[in-house]
């Protein structure tokens, strides 16, 4: 029994890395997420017993994988001592959230319907941020507490708020979210800059988004340009590679904004870009995003360079412990590319934005959804976000077993 446990914690840890993995499709989540549903189901049929051995595995770990395990059967126990032991640690140990955030998203809603109200009234606004997420990602609204949370005097609170309202689109927020452009908080504005986009502002949102693009924030860099360059018309958002471009600081998020806008314009430049080890692999992913091959699977594939070393390294005297973020994707051949592009360029014109090899249409879109990579999804779904702003957000991190039914799959 206690192999359920740890192999679900273990499962969900690798499946929280799959939503936004560049190499797995819905069906290979769906896969994934049926494997943690099988051992969590093992916990359920074993009872009281089951949950034992995650409460005990909860206690003694405090790690996020042990929190979504114990979280799933307390939530859909209903008992009051189980649910509040989850809560103990993730109050505890606050690194730990995601945990129970995800759990919220995994069990049937029905089952916490009085948890998240409660959390949502509750006093520390720790809680009501947690309470929002958790409804956000069955796209619950959370109703009048969303709005006032949006005046919250505590900034992390006001964020998520923001956040809430852009996912689940609510356009009669627009205008207290835009007010949040002007907070002395960075987090507060980025949220409101992200969200006022996605519902539906083309003044001073996508702009105020496109202020978070440095080489500082590499993270929130990127989403600030996923949602404001396809936000922006092609003619302004082109500038912004060209800006980017201009200086080695920001070339990976140059080659990163060519995959976003979609102009085949951009090709040329990325196959030089793909000759440069440092950038080959996303640049690799950008015309993939633009054309739709597959370097796989057309035999597309380099080697890797001799002497190139990407993330940690076995030296202890080297302080950099980040991860190669581009461990997943393929190398490029930049030659073998450039061949397959002299025979198909003509297929794609410039000056129009396309998506895995179509252009960007709602039916294109759902088919992406459908059938693309996670990240290749995230981009379809918020394509599809954009040119509808008062409909939710597709959730593609949801589990598999939800998605495919309401992608008719």
């Amino acid at each position: 029994m206690s192999q359920h446990a740890e192999e679900a914690a273990f499962l969900w840890l690798l499946r929280n890395a799959a939503v936004a993995a560049p190499h797995y499709s819905l069906s290979h989540l769906a896969q994934l997420d049926n494997r943690v549903e099988a051992h969590i189901d093992g916990l359920r049929i074993a009872g009281s017993a089951g949950w034992a051995i995650c409460a005990d595995a909860l206690l003694a770990h405090e790690e996020t994988g042990e929190v979504f395990c114990a979280a799933v059967l307390a939530l859909e126990s209903g008992e009051a001592d189980r649910i509040r032991r989850v809560y103990d640690v993730v109050g505890s140990v606050p690194e730990t959230r995601d945990g129970l955030v995800s759990a919220f998203g995994w069990v049937d809603r029905a089952w916490w319907r009085g948890e998240v109200r409660d959390l949502l009234h509750s006093d520390a606004a720790y809680w009501r941020r947690i309470a929002m997420a958790a409804a956000a990602t069955q796209r619950v609204d959370p109703g009048r507490v969303l709005a006032e949370s949006l005046q919250a005097q505590a900034p992390e609170l006001r964020a998520t708020a923001l956040r809430v309202a852009g996912l689940l689109g609510r356009e009669d927020l627009l205008p207290a979210v835009l007010a949040q452009l002007q907070s002395h908080d960075a987090t507060v504005r980025f949220a409101a800059a992200w969200s006022a986009t996605v519902l539906g502002d083309r003044g001073a949102a996508p702009g105020a988004a496109l202020a978070f693009v440095g080489a500082e924030q590499p993270q929130r860099a990127e989403r600030a340009l996923s949602v404001a360059l396809r936000a922006l018309p092609l003619n302004d958002s082109l500038p912004w590679v060209n800006r980017l471009a201009s200086g080695s600081a920001m070339r990976r998020q140059a080659v990163v904004a060519c995959g976003i806008i979609g102009d085949p314009a951009s090709i040329p430049w990325l196959l030089e870009q793909m000759c440069t080890p440092e950038f080959a692999r996303v640049a690799g992913e950008s015309f993939t995003m633009i054309t739709g091959v597959d370097l796989a699977y057309e035999d597309l594939e380099g080697e890797w360079p001799e002497g190139f070393e990407a993330g940690p390294t076995e030296s202890p005297e080297d302080e950099d412990v980040a991860m190669d973020a581009d461990e997943d994707l393929p190398w490029p051949d930049p030659r073998l590319i450039a061949d397959w592009w002299s025979h198909h360029h003509g297929r794609f014109p410039p000056g129009q934005r396309y998506l895995l090899g179509k252009p960007v249409t709602p039916e294109h879109l759902q088919w992406v959804l459908r059938y693309g990579m996670q990240r290749q999804r995230q981009a379809a779904a918020l394509e599809l976000k954009l040119s509808h702003p008062g409909e939710p957000l597709f959730e593609t991190r949801a589990p598999g077993f939800v998605q495919q039914p309401i992608l008719g799959l």
